[in-house]
């Protein structure tokens, strides 16, 4: 299940584009996402692809593979900024139609093709991404369940999430890895990277949560290192295509990686995990 509160979630557009059009990061971002598109059309496809998936690709969208769709249609996995979508072309055209196939009784269909081909990997690499960087952990090592959060020090529904999970951390239910990042403001990254450089992270984080209303902890210049680690979370958060903080991510029942957008409530943190 996906949960999905906007009205709880503080957008980063603005910050992520201004960390990532650094010149050097740009380069890089362009460069990986032209592999990306090409390593995945190579890798997905045994036989050449129609006209208009292949206009599709050189347009900038990622081709992930293809499915077979009812009345003989063929169904193409694609994504596009990281947004998963779905185009159809049927056998007597190269005409490509994009967009969600309803069936007679107006039900979604092929939903569970474009999750197993585009959305189940994306959130299995940033899953991987997430476990190889560095991230602030609070609870217990051998918690239940282990959530990673995209934090931003001036996210005010950061703030929330943090004092929500403070009831199953102390219960020893919920390990919450920070990956810090500053996206929404200067003063985000400064304040990012004086969390980074304290003597004790953890405990700077949670000084800096329970003084967020005043100000929180005092901004720093970021360190060469501080910047290189704040540049790779935000290319982290662009390729997860997360658009704002909190973007939490967990795994459920099946093992499964799902995402949570925005700020939840300790009883939806419980009924998300699966926890009393």
């Amino acid at each position: 299940m996906r949960y999905i509160l906007p009205i709880t979630y503080c957008l980063a557009a603005a910050g992520l584009l201004g960390l990532i059009t650094l010149p050097a990061l740009a380069q890089e971002a362009s460069t990986d996402a032209t592999e990306s598109r090409q390593a995945s059309s190579a890798t997905n496809t045994e036989s050449p692809l129609p006209k208009s998936i292949t206009a599709l690709v050189d347009q900038g969208f990622t081709f992930h593979g293809s499915f077979e769709a009812p009345d003989g249609l063929q169904g193409y996995a694609l994504s596009y900024d990281n947004e998963p979508m779905a185009a159809y072309i049927s056998s007597s055209s190269d005409y490509a139609v994009i967009g969600t196939l309803i069936d007679p009784q107006g039900n979604a269909v092929m939903e569970s093709q474009l999750q197993a081909l585009v959305l189940d990997p994306m959130l299995e690499a940033t899953w991987s991404a997430f476990e190889n960087t560095r991230f602030i952990s609070e609870g217990n090592d051998d918690a239940s369940h282990i959530v990673y959060t995209l934090t931003d020090p001036n996210c005010p529904y950061c703030n929330a999430l943090w004092k929500n999970s403070r009831p199953l951390i102390e219960q020893g239910v919920l390990q919450l890895r920070h990956v810090l990042v500053g996206v929404l403001s200067e003063d985000s990254l400064r304040k990012a990277a004086a969390i980074l450089e304290s003597d004790n992270p953890a405990s700077a984080l949670e000084t800096h949560e329970l003084e967020f209303r005043n100000g929180g902890i005092r901004p720093v210049e970021p360190s060469e290192e501080s910047q290189a680690l704040l540049r790779n979370h935000a290319q982290i958060m662009r390729e997860a295509g997360a658009t704002g903080t909190p973007t939490s991510y967990y795994r459920d029942e099946a093992g499964k990686v799902q995402r949570i957008n925005g700020a939840v409530s300790t009883d939806q943190f419980r009924e998300i995990l699966g926890v009393e």
